[in-house]
């Protein structure tokens, strides 16, 4: 029986071994040589200065930033769903997210600069209402602005995650609450708070995951104008003036997966502690 079962995850395997294990295993390799095919250190003490740690720091500071606020806006909206009387908002909200959470790359790009560009439909129709949103130092192009289009997707995925959770609050809990004589303050700090908060930072590790790994939105928004790690990656792999430009992207790229990976299994380790109130 057990070996049937295993041979039903084969497909899975599989295709996990060819499309994740082989890019990961060539990542590995080629971040420490340089391009004389040499064994080397280098490429790891390239990317701990200059431009390099400047993107770790500035793609740390976005994802850190889209997180928090998409945790709590996130967290806020599912609550409003999860006890509304209408179910039909309900389905709608969740199914708009759905699709507003699988958004990005150049589309989400294209319909910001669209909506909010220099020249966009919203900057104009502000503009002639006496409201020029370019009449000081913002700009779509800049931190803050990649900062909004990432809440794009990153809300609409947070109100996924949250909606099961909230859904698994038992009534009992808050009716043992007041029997005690607790009021909806001390319920939300002293019993809902505490146990909701593995999960919640689990939730925080896997929007900042998300967001430290997206590329093309800010590619196609900034057009490399913000060093963002993903966008360094992808410069110097199609860069020919970079001396060993190919084996840095891949170093940086090391670092990326590991960043990611961390958060990763932290968000799987905090799940499973978690789990253990649902049951």
């Amino acid at each position: 029986m057990k070996r049937l079962e295993f041979l039903g995850l084969a497909p899975l395997i599989i295709f996990m071994g060819i499309f994740l294990g082989l890019p990961l295993t060539a990542i590995v390799r080629f971040s420490f040589l340089n391009s004389e095919g040499d064994f080397t250190l280098q490429n790891f003490a390239t990317i701990t200065s200059g431009i390099y740690l400047d993107a770790f720091l500035l793609s740390t500071k976005l994802s850190l930033a889209s997180a928090a606020i998409s945790l709590i806006l996130g967290f806020a909206f599912a609550y409003s769903l999860v006890n509304t009387r209408v179910p039909l908002v309900k389905r709608l909200i969740s199914t708009a997210s759905g699709v507003l959470a699988n958004t990005g790359g150049v589309p989400l790009a294209f319909m910001f600069i669209a909506v909010l560009g220099t020249y966009g439909a919203l900057t104009t129709w502000l503009k002639n209402l006496g409201i020029d949103i370019y009449g000081g130092t913002w700009t779509l192009y800049s931190f803050s602005g990649i900062l909004i289009v990432y809440l794009y997707f990153q809300i609409p995925l947070m109100i996924l995650i949250s909606i099961p959770v909230l859904e698994n609050i038992k009534p009992e809990w808050r009716a043992a609450a007041e029997t005690l004589g607790s009021n909806a303050l001390n319920f939300w700090r002293k019993v809902l708070l505490p146990i909701l908060f593995p999960q919640l930072l689990g939730i925080f590790l896997l929007l900042f995951a998300n967001s430290f790994a997206a590329y093309a939105t800010a590619a196609a928004l900034t057009s490399g104008s913000l060093a963002l790690v993903p966008v360094q990656i992808a410069s110097l792999i199609g860069s020919n003036v970079q001396v060993d430009g190919a084996n840095i992207a891949m170093a940086l790229g090391m670092g990326m997966v590991i960043l990611v990976g961390i958060t990763t299994v932290g968000y799987a380790l905090l799940e499973k502690r978690s789990s253990r109130w649902r049951h």
